[in-house]
């Protein structure tokens, strides 16, 4: 059940050659037989083949049920949860690739205790120990009752679907298929079998076994049903149906102008042309809700070769509503009869393995799967829902060289794990100061827990996290609060769920097929690869890429993109460390393509190559990152021989241009703060180890990195001083795409809001003062004190910083006499002797300038940064959903009496968080949990109620009241 899936059906798999060969004993087993099934796997058709696996393998196991006629239900009674060696069957090895497995009376086995419900088949993976690393496609083992069965040996006939016409046998033309069934006798013996094409009887045997030719000649264009009927001699009959489908001759006519790949409305939202690109197919036709996925004439879709290798197969067709109470429709394509997939261009996808994770409170209305009926994943359309309604049409983007990027994980940075929570915590990145958030991958992803880089459908926005009008709302939210978004791509690779994938697939070597329009078969990276390499230097790669790229900018409104692994961007065979000169290339051509789009999008490399590269790129207008995770976190462990992170200036690296995105965290390292307090250095009663000193020491490395001219990006809570492992939970084996929580709370710890503010403050004076976007400044960043001098015009800066673990001096170098002030402690100083020597502290630092900056205190105090209020306005609480504690700002334009009260969903009081007389300001009132339960005794007059302490998970409501003005706002609590 990972990855995409190949269905089998029938147990007779010896005389098959290219999938898992499975056997029982006995024959023909029953729901409430001692069953021993050997498997052979060979010749599994997953991707990730298990053959030649030498670990433990264990059985991923589930039954099909069903009820009287009802629909069957595949993966029921499922035995504990995928990876879970502790509870799921393990095989024992008989050979190389072959396995055996007893279940022993599969209704006990699997614990099927419903009386009325019948167990019809076995469901199995195969996996390796590691949690699946390797695999067998899903498996499917019939049982049958006592009695007669008719089963259909030859050919390969899926009864996945109910009705035969979702999974016929498709003739070719002047073909013969050699049609074969036999009767599975349990505890009784055949009479006779008889064989019927379109209801005519064709032939009949007294054996459990009968034989028929079917030439497609002799028949006509469509269906074709043949019906097998057998008869026991106690005068029981069973019977089996398939169809035979012979399709129209294919049309070879040009689609409407303007066709391209995907969904195309040429002449109205109720009219669409559905275009597949699908060169070396032989014929596709359109499935979905229209025609209640059944293979039908009227949706053999057309083909046109516009030139060679170049195939389009389309379709017209009206859009009208199967269910008037919907607004969309469900879809795939079946190819040359055999593979089902989902629209490469869709925009929503419906997923049958992981949907069944996402609430109605992260995807309102979502679409059902149309289980029983297909396989695979689904497409979505909805052609006549109304355009998003953007607020901001003219966002103003900050410039590259003032750029404060916040690299955010959407599943990490709030317990609700949303679109919404991080739209209602937009107040939180606003105080921090930054003007850009970097999302990591958004688009649909394998799975519902990931940080993304498994992409599959790159035109998708994962439902994981909310709907597309929600991701929307989210940007239009950002820039209305004057903070840019950028969005993390991912087009080195992809992975097995996509289509462009599955479409051209090697069973064989068990990777993408030569002719995969595509991808490469093989990554020519033997070093760093992931997934299934795209190809850059293919025309029809370069069309792909193009047009996800500008389908993000705009119909989001994106303001540009992080591209992950650009290294990888090339057919040139190595690590990607040396100069590529067709990389370079192929990125060029990329960027133009998106600032003929957006001329003023960023774009960002993950490149890692040489610096020659690397100014090529930059000097052509692009952005790359430049990682000091390791040198930084060197200073602040105190480790000072190593710590040298003079890179972190653009210039170090001949760069004419400031388009170095330089960071101390990302996603991809490990946290400083985890290794401060794990590793840092000492010296008599000073350690780094201890957290007080270990914040402080981060206090003063922000200071050494967002002041260095040019863009700076910060990992999500770095500010906070986040201290899990990026292994967490178990910091030492390899858990770093594990959830980690959000510490929220942080912010009540004075030290770490300290933090904070310092994080704020650097970025305010960033933004607002053009010293700290100079060009002209010089720095010495090696041993334990360290300085970065900044000139500019009016305005002349001096940084130092003692990263030692004891006391030291430095001289600053200042580049004038005469009065210098220090930022952060509001001292000045008289400087007669620009040599003159410092004495600082283990850890101490200090920012002076020669033009007096707006002071600390006041720079990070919310209430004067805002200076005079001219409306009353309540804000979204943030984090919202919260546990244990949420921030609830409002401001107020004149002295008034506020009151500022929580209710639960009834009504009830819960909570008095402002009850006086305020003076004009903005302010911020925390409601905690933790203060609600040790004060739970207290009445209302001392602000909390006494029902408060058995507060659960549930919507409240927060109601201002300040003078005649009034609002409500809802908030949620999520335990």
């Amino acid at each position: 059940m990972r990855n995409f899936l190949l269905f089998i059906s029938l147990f007779w798999f010896s005389e098959l050659s290219a999938q898992t060969v499975i056997t029982t004993t006995p024959k023909f087993p029953t729901q409430t037989d001692k069953i021993t099934i050997t498997f052979n796997v060979k010749n599994s058709t997953h991707q990730n083949k298990i053959a030649g696996y030498t670990g433990d393998v264990y059985a991923h196991t589930g039954v099909t049920t069903k009820i009287g006629s009802g629909s069957p239900n595949r993966w029921q009674n499922v035995i504990g949860s995928w990876g879970n060696n502790t509870i799921q069957p393990k095989l024992t090895r008989l050979a190389t690739d072959t396995y055996e497995l007893v279940i022993d009376n599969p209704r006990n086995f699997y614990n099927v205790t419903n009386s009325l419900a019948d167990i019809t088949e076995l469901c199995i993976v195969l996996r390796s120990a590691d949690n699946g690393s390797k695999q067998t496609e899903d498996l499917f083992i019939p049982l049958f009752k006592g009695g007669i069965s008719v089963v259909v040996k030859s050919p390969t006939v899926s009864t996945n679907y109910g009705d035969p016409l979702r999974s016929p046998v498709f003739a070719k033309p002047n073909e013969i298929i050699n049609i074969e069934a036999i009767a599975a006798e349990v505890e009784t013996t055949t009479l006779w079998m008889k064989l019927f094409v379109n209801g005519i009887e064709k032939v009949s045997a007294t054996a459990s076994t009968i034989q028929y030719q079917f030439n497609s000649l002799e028949y006509s264009s469509g269906k074709n049903e043949i019906k097998i009927v057998a008869q026991d001699v106690q005068g029981r009959k069973d019977s089996s149906t398939f169809i035979v489908f012979q399709n129209p001759p294919v049309q070879n006519i040009a689609p409407p102008p303007g066709t391209v790949q995907g969904i195309n409305y040429p002449r109205s939202s109720t009219q669409a042309v559905f275009a597949l690109f699908a060169p070396h197919k032989e014929f596709v036709y359109l499935l979905g809700d229209f025609n209640d996925w059944k293979v039908d004439e009227n949706y053999f879709m057309k083909r046109y070769e516009f030139k060679p290798d170049s195939v389009f197969f389309w379709i017209e067709m009206p859009m009208l509503l199967v269910d008037p109470a919907d607004y969309g429709y469900r879809y795939q394509f079946l190819i040359d009869g055999e593979l089902r997939i989902a629209d490469p261009y869709s925009e929503m996808i419906l997923d049958p393995w992981n949907d069944g994770e996402i609430n109605s409170s992260r995807f309102p209305g979502l679409p059902s799967y149309p289980g029983g009926k297909t396989s695979n994943i689904v497409s979505y359309i909805y052609p006549e829902k109304a355009p998003y309604n953007w607020r901001v049409t003219d966002f103003q983007k900050p410039p590259k060289e003032k750029l404060i990027i916040y690299e955010l994980l959407v599943r990490d940075f709030t317990a609700a794990r949303t679109f919404k929570s991080i739209k209602d915590s937009i107040g939180y990145l606003k105080r921090l100061g930054v003007n850009a958030v970097e999302l990591m991958p958004v688009s649909e992803f394998e799975g519902n827990n990931s940080w993304g880089y498994n992409s599959s459908f790159y035109f998708a926005v994962d439902k994981y996290y909310g709907t597309r009008e929600a991701l929307k709302e989210l940007i239009d939210e950002l820039h209305a609060n004057g903070i840019a978004v950028i969005l993390d791509m991912v087009l080195n690779h992809s992975y097995g769920l996509s289509p462009m994938v599955q479409m051209y697939w090697d069973n064989n070597t068990g990777r993408p097929a030569a002719n995969n329009p595509w991808l490469n078969q093989v990554s020519p990276n033997s070093v760093f690869s992931w997934g299934y390499d795209f190809n850059h230097e293919s025309k029809n790669t370069k069309y792909f890429v193009d047009r996800v790229n500008s389908f993000w900018l705009t119909e989001f409104k994106f303001d540009g993109f992080r591209f992950d692994f650009t290294k990888g961007f090339t057919n040139r065979t190595g690590d990607g460390s040396s100069y590529d000169a067709s990389r370079i290339a192929i990125l060029k051509r990329m960027a133009d393509h998106i600032w003929s789009v957006d001329p003023e999008a960023y774009i960002i490399l993950e490149h890692f190559a040489p610096d020659t590269e690397e100014r090529e790129l930059t000097n052509h207008g692009m952005m790359v990152w430049g990682n000091l995770n390791y040198n930084y976190n060197e200073a602040t462990m105190g480790w000072v021989n190593t710590s040298n992170f003079g890179r972190i200036s653009y210039k170090s690296r001949g760069f004419t241009n400031p388009n170095l995105v330089g960071y101390m965290e990302s996603h991809d390292e490990e946290r400083l703060m985890y290794k401060n307090l794990q590793f840092g250095n000492a010296s008599g009663n000073y350690s780094i180890k201890n957290l007080n000193t270990a914040l402080e020491r981060i206090e003063q490395a922000a200071a050494f990195f967002i002041t260095v001219p040019g863009p700076k990006m910060i990992w999500q809570f770095g500010e906070l001083g986040y201290d899990y492992s990026i292994n967490y939970p178990s910091n030492i084996s390899n858990d770093r795409l594990t959830p980690k929580p959000p510490r929220w709370d942080y912010l009540n710890i004075p030290e770490r809001k300290k933090l904070f503010n310092v994080y704020a403050a650097l970025t305010r004076l960033k933004k607002a003062y053009p010293v700290f976007s100079t060009s002209d400044f010089n720095s010495s960043f090696d041993g334990a004190q360290k300085r970065l001098r900044l000139n500019h015009p009016g305005n002349n800066v001096a940084l130092i910083g003692n990263f030692g673990v004891t006391a030291n001096s430095i001289a600053p170098g200042f580049q004038n006499t005469g009065m210098w002030y220090e930022f952060f402690s509001g001292d000045s100083i008289n400087v007669t002797d620009a040599g003159m020597l410092i004495s600082l502290q283990p850890g101490e630092y200090r920012l002076y300038s020669t033009q007096k900056f707006a002071s600390f205190n006041t720079i990070t105090d919310v209430r004067e940064e805002r200076e005079l209020p001219n409306q009353f306005t309540l804000y979204q609480n943030y984090p919202n959903p919260f546990n244990p504690e949420t921030i609830i700002r409002y401001q107020i334009p004149d002295a008034t009496n506020v009151s500022l009260k929580v209710y639960d969903i009834l009504g009830r009081e819960v909570a008095i968080l402002v009850n006086e007389l305020q003076q004009s300001g903005t302010y911020d009132v925390k409601f905690s949990l933790k203060d609600i339960q040790r004060n739970s005794s207290l009445n209302t007059s001392t602000g909390l109620s006494r029902a408060s302490s058995t507060l659960s998970s549930s919507v409240y409501f927060y109601r201002l009241q300040a003078g005649n003005f009034s609002e409500v706002k809802k908030m949620i609590l999520m335990k």
